[in-house]
């Protein structure tokens, strides 16, 4: 693949040219040459305002137009009707299979269907695996007769999802992730939270919130009072077992309807793991979530290094014990009694404070059995 910016007309062309070319090829290098090039041809499109190009949608509804077609008789080379609903209400992008079919058939040109990108045919997600979907099976969200695609498109209609998940997909994501089970396990969070009734009037997030929901640790009906607490928030709260292949932690992402939700695996069975999950997604919630960005995925076994990351990580970790209690407080040989009376200071759960003391020191035996093993499933799944 040898590819340079368009600088003229003839340059134009030629790429519209080639693009057309490849419009029928399956070999993954070709198809990335295609996505480079429809990438390089809009940008060429919109810096020349005397080439009126029209977008993919103008260019279909003229030829339907011109060619007295319903909607109806793009269903054979778009798909379902709800398909070619979202294709014409701009919700949904052109699949390259969409584009060679409109093409082909309906002789609309290809420089009108690929002025804009395109999902990326060889990165598309595909189904989860075996061990993935029979766990799905058993959350209880699909409906009666209802197959695993319309389950997806129910709440990723758009050929955007995929982009989306992949762009979650930081330093805070485990390299062998499967993004299928991934996509299955969100949608599985969204059904679960959907469910879920919310006053009418909503209230912005507070940062300073954490540390009052830090502080709920120390009660001992803390765990059933999490959903309750971030209720009063504004905030859904979803506990979801993880699906094999997602090696997910949590989740802060938004509902249909904007509503933020926090969704947690509890794939480690631990108070301190809980508690610093819950503070890292609630950051994530209250600081990070907007318009541009309604998706974060944590495996907090991976380090961070991605600002939103690093700074969901440091607020957790002051909102559960402030750093100036714990450098006064904190040593190499703490033993039992420190632990307690640092957790008394912070007005933490001990487990809090053994968790962390663990982390920092690397060691891994001591205080293990402060930690609430097994406490957190057995109450909240």
């Amino acid at each position: 693949m040898n590819i340079v910016p368009i600088r003229s007309q003839e340059s134009y062309e030629a790429s519209l040219a080639r693009a057309e070319e490849l419009m029928s090829a399956t070999d993954a290098d070709l198809l990335d040459e295609l996505e480079v090039l429809q990438t390089l041809i809009e940008r060429w499109e919109n810096d020349q305002h005397d080439i009126p190009t029209p977008t993919a949608i103008e260019a279909i509804r003229f030829r339907m137009n011109q060619s007295n077609l319903q909607p109806r008789d793009l269903e054979p080379y778009i798909g379902s009707r709800a398909r070619v609903s979202e294709v014409l209400s701009g919700r949904r992008d052109l699949s390259i299979d969409m584009i060679r079919a409109l093409h082909k058939h309906l002789g609309i040109p290809a420089a009108s269907l690929i002025s804009s990108p395109q999902p990326e045919p060889s990165t598309r997600i595909g189904k989860p695996s075996k061990a993935a979907l029979d766990k799905l099976k058993t959350f209880g969200v699909l409906k009666p007769r209802e197959t695993y695609e319309q389950f997806i498109d129910r709440f990723f209609p758009s050929a955007s999802a995929p982009a989306l998940l992949r762009k979650t997909r930081t330093e805070r994501t485990n390299a062998k992730t499967d993004f299928g089970a991934v996509q299955a396990w969100c949608a599985a969070v969204l059904s679960k939270a959907d469910a879920v009734t919310m006053p009418a009037k909503r209230n912005p997030i507070k940062p300073e919130w954490g540390h009052e929901l830090a502080r709920l640790s120390q009660r001992p009906d803390a765990l059933s009072s999490v959903e309750t607490t971030l209720h009063g928030y504004g905030i859904i709260f979803v506990a979801l077992e993880h699906l094999p292949g997602t090696y997910l932690d949590g989740a802060a992402l938004c509902r249909t309807d904007g509503r933020p939700v926090i969704a947690m695996t509890l794939r480690h069975d631990r108070l301190d793991n809980f508690w610093f999950t819950l503070l890292h997604e609630f950051c994530h919630v209250s600081m990070h979530l907007n318009a541009d960005r309604h998706l974060i995925l944590d495996d907090l076994d991976v380090k961070g290094g991605d600002d939103i990351e690093d700074e969901a990580d440091q607020f957790a970790q002051e909102a559960l014990i402030p750093s100036g209690i714990w450098k006064k407080h904190v040593s190499e040989n703490l033993d039992i009694n420190g632990i307690m009376q640092i957790a008394q200071y912070a007005e933490v759960n001990p487990a809090v404070v053994a968790g962390r003391w663990q982390r920092e020191h690397q060691d891994y035996r001591r205080f293990s059995k402060l930690l609430g093993r097994g406490e957190v499933r057995a109450v909240l799944i």
